[in-house]
Parts: C-alpha cells; sequence; structure tokens
C-alpha cells in the first residue's frame, strides 16, 4: 500500500511506475493529434466535406465516451495496472487494424478502427490520470498531473510532425488538374496512393504499444488505500456523485476544454489554409507549432502552480483565450491565425487541472469519478462536428470558432467557483473576479 509523504512530489519507491504511466501521456497524444491530418488526407483521398470529416473526431471520442465506464469497472476490481495493460492492448489491435482498412479504402470502416483506437486509449485515460495524481501527498495532485500531462504534448508534437510528413504528400491538385487526372485515367491511382499514406505510422504505434505493455505487466505497481477501502466497503454508485457539486461542475468544464481544444485543432489546419492560402505542409508545420506552444504551456504551468493557486491561474489563462478566440473570429486572417496560436499556450494546463481538482476528495469514488471526466471527452466528438457544421453553414471556419469561445466562458467561470470555494470564505464571487485576473 502506498503511503503518502506530504513533503514529497511522487511517493517514495514508486519513480519507475512513475515513468512508465507517464510515457502514456506521450504515446496518446500522438493518435490524438494525428485526427488533424486524417481530417485533411481524408478530405482529400476520400473526397469528404469538411462536416463528413469531421465525424473522425465524433467517431474516435465516442470510443473514449462508451469504454471509460467499463475501464473504470475493469480497475475497481483489478486495479490500475490491469485496465492500462488491457488499454494498450486494445490501442496496439485497433492499430494494426489499420492494414486492412486501407486495403478495403473505405471511410465507415476507417472510423471502426478509430473507435477502437479511442477504446484503448479509454482505458489507459481512466487509469493514468488518477493514478498519477494518487501518486503523492494531495496537495501536489494538480501540479504532479500538469507535470505528467506535459509529455502529451510532445506526443502531439510527434504526431503531427508524422502526419506531415509521412501522411501529406504535398500534392493538392485543383478543381481543372483533377479534371486532367480523371481524363488521362489516373485519379483513381492517385488516390489509393494518397489514401495507402497512412499506414506506416499506425503499424510502428502498435509495435510500441505491445512493447509498453509487456514492460508494464513486468513491474510492480503500489496499491492505493482507496483500494484497499473499496474492497471492503463494496459496491459504490454514480448517482453517489451527484452530491459533489464541484464534480458536476468539472464534469462539465472538462467537456466544454476537450470540446474546444480537439475543435480548434482539428480545423486549424482549414483555418489556416482559408484565410493565408499557405500550402498543406506549411499548414501542418505551423499547427505543429501551436502544439510546441501547448508543451511549453504545460511545463510552465507546473512550475507556476508552485506559487500560484492552480484554480486563480486557469482563470487567467481562460480570460485571455476568451479574447484570443474572438480575435480569431473578428479578424480572420494573419491576426487570426496567430491569435487562435496562441490559444494552444493558455489552454495548455486545463485538462490535468480540471481532472485534479475534479477527483480530489472523491476517496473510493476516485475511479469512477476519473471515468465520468473520461467520458466527457464526448465534448470532442460533439463541438467538433458542430464547429465543422457551423463553417459549412455560414462559410466561415472563423465564425465556427465561437464554440471554443464559449468552452472558455464555461472554464472561466469554473476556475472562479473553485477559487472562491477553496480560498475565499466570504463567498463573494467578485473579490475572486478581481483576484483572479
Amino acid at each position: 500500500m502506498v503511503q503518502k509523504s506530504k513533503s514529497g512530489f511522487i511517493t517514495p519507491g514508486n519513480l519507475f511506475p512513475f515513468i512508465l504511466v507517464t510515457v502514456l501521456f506521450f504515446l496518446w497524444g500522438i493518435p490524438n493529434n494525428l485526427n488533424g491530418i486524417l481530417i485533411k488526407q481524408f478530405m482529400k483521398s476520400l473526397e469528404l466535406s469538411v462536416f463528413e470529416a469531421g465525424l473522425v473526431q465524433s467517431a474516435f471520442y465516442m470510443g473514449y465516451f462508451l469504454m471509460a465506464v467499463p475501464a473504470a469497472l475493469l480497475m475497481e476490481r483489478y486495479g490500475y495496472k490491469t485496465g492500462i495493460v488491457f488499454g494498450l492492448l486494445l490501442f496496439s489491435l485497433g492499430c494494426i487494424l489499420f492494414w486492412p482498412a486501407v486495403h478495403i479504402g473505405t471511410y465507415g470502416f476507417f472510423l471502426l478502427v478509430l473507435f477502437i483506437i479511442a477504446s484503448g486509449l479509454a482505458f489507459l485515460e481512466t487509469g493514468a490520470n488518477p493514478f498519477i495524481a494518487l501518486l503523492g501527498d494531495d496537495s501536489s495532485s494538480e501540479r504532479r498531473l500538469n507535470f505528467a500531462q506535459a509529455f502529451n504534448p510532445l506526443g502531439a508534437i510527434a504526431g503531427v510532425m508524422i502526419g506531415t510528413v509521412f501522411i501529406f504528400s504535398g500534392n493538392e491538385p485543383d478543381i481543372a488538374e483533377i479534371s486532367v487526372m480523371k481524363a488521362e485515367g489516373i485519379y483513381t491511382a492517385f488516390l489509393h496512393n494518397e489514401i495507402f499514406r497512412i499506414l506506416k505510422p499506425y503499424i510502428f504505434l502498435s509495435a510500441f504499444a505491445l512493447f509498453w505493455a509487456i514492460l508494464i505487466i513486468r513491474t510492480k505497481f503500489p496499491e492505493f488505500r482507496s483500494e484497499k477501502n473499496e474492497k471492503i466497503s463494496g459496491k459504490i454508485h454514480f448517482t453517489d456523485l451527484i452530491h459533489y457539486r464541484s464534480f458536476i461542475k468539472g464534469v462539465t468544464a472538462q467537456f466544454f476544454y476537450v470540446g474546444a481544444q480537439v475543435a480548434t485543432w482539428s480545423y486549424f489546419i482549414v483555418y489556416v489554409q482559408t484565410y493565408t492560402g499557405v500550402p498543406e505542409k506549411l499548414a501542418g508545420y505551423l499547427l505543429t507549432g501551436t502544439l510546441v506552444s501547448f508543451g511549453i504551456g504545460r511545463f510552465s504551468a507546473t512550475y507556476l502552480m508552485r506559487r500560484i493557486q492552480p484554480a486563480r491561474l486557469m482563470g487567467l489563462y481562460s480570460f485571455i483565450n476568451i479574447i484570443l478566440a474572438g480575435i480569431s473570429i473578428i479578424v480572420p486572417g494573419w491576426i487570426g491565425l496567430w491569435a487562435l496560436f496562441l490559444t494552444s499556450f493558455f489552454m495548455s494546463l486545463m485538462y490535468p487541472t480540471i481532472f485534479a481538482m475534479t477527483i480530489k476528495g472523491l476517496g473510493a469514488y476516485t475511479k469512477i469519478g476519473g471515468s465520468v471526466l473520461v467520458m466527457a471527452i464526448i465534448g470532442g466528438a460533439l463541438l467538433t462536428p458542430l464547429t465543422g457544421w457551423i463553417g459549412k453553414i455560414s462559410n466561415s471556419i472563423a465564425l465556427a470558432m465561437i464554440i471554443p469561445l464559449i468552452a472558455y466562458l464555461y472554464i472561466f467561470y469554473f476556475s472562479v467557483y473553485e477559487y472562491r470555494h477553496s480560498r475565499l470564505m466570504s463567498g463573494n464571487i467578485s473579490k475572486a473576479l478581481r483576484s483572479i485576473l
């Protein structure tokens, strides 16, 4: 059983499990951010609209939504280690299924494969996030989870770079060129070659996930006090969580955050090309830049949380993103591009901070509460196509950024609520607002 040290960032004796699980944050950042590349590639190789291609994120995040609770139930019975290993094996299976998918070449099969991949990742996130949060003193849980999550944008950067280099061919024929290719009978072969460019990255991911599962199987994981209490006290129920007011608000904030992040990154390349006219590879490199910004933001937030209360810092960052999202809507073009670019820096601390705040104090309900937070990732499945739909009916991908803006408004509200709840006993919300800003 873990004996938590009040001064320790990580419980003594558990550094290696911490490292193994932290690498998972890097790992799942790759497929999550390959999706933005896939959207653009599917639009080209399968001749899809922006809305149709956005279903990539719907299928992906539906896997998270549907599998989070089974993941929690499995880990409630068998522990974090079993759930994480199962997630890696399921993820590996999904990745290898890209092999028959590219041969079949139907969009529906690709969506099924992405659902399987996300189902595996649901197990990883349901287990890894609370595991890291619990692996030390409660007072440092936000900082510890921000540190582990800081490796996620490194995976995101790797995913976008891999996609830009290995999936994007740089060959973007216009309508006239497509007509010529069809007349010459080579257009079908062109589409075939474009779809096959997707395969190699996923074969590598499958092999790596299998290797990492073996490493974790061979490593001893700690058992937490809450896990022992669950075995003593028996069953716990979802309905009990409604009595935790902060939990409900936190799940809602996570829903909006994931929707804002996924929508922004999914349509970033489309935004860039629409308002600047740069080629797809340069747009891909600019997306990589946003992820670098995201990573810097997360590492710096880990440092700043040593001095600034997490809810206060998140309130400030969400307020800044409200302004930046507004600029991207009102001033599309290079100014809007850089405003949208910078939102990644300020959104960086939101997922781990919301997660750690929301599960804090849940005790025996930590696993099931963590699963509900992972289910909140459905925000990516619902708000991303909604963003694409707004872009389609308004003929303005800039206007579609109203969805991230609304999300940041709610996160700002949640930050104020948490800061007031934890720091201001008088309950004066105006003082909380002035303290945050």
